[in-house]
């Protein structure tokens, strides 16, 4: 299956979060020193730099999932 360079093959389960997601890509390649190209093209970064992004990004997924669980059971 082709793919243009528009699309992904992440399926959000929430589509409202695309802004967010997009937003927080961008704050954390700020926090570590990565400039990462306000036209979304990444293919000038290096592996390791796209991978932290993405780590870092669901490190904070698992944060913000973490305390939103942990205030439903107070």
């Amino acid at each position: 299956m082709a793919q243009n360079n528009n699309s992904s093959s992440n399926n959000l389960v929430v589509r409202q979060a695309t802004g967010a997601l997009e937003q927080m890509k961008y704050e954390v390649a700020q926090e570590l020193g990565i400039n990462f190209p306000q036209d979304g093209y990444a293919g000038n970064l290096t592996s390791y730099e796209n991978g932290s992004i993405g780590g870092y990004i669901t490190k904070r997924l698992v944060t913000l999932a973490e305390q939103q669980l942990a205030g439903q059971f107070q």
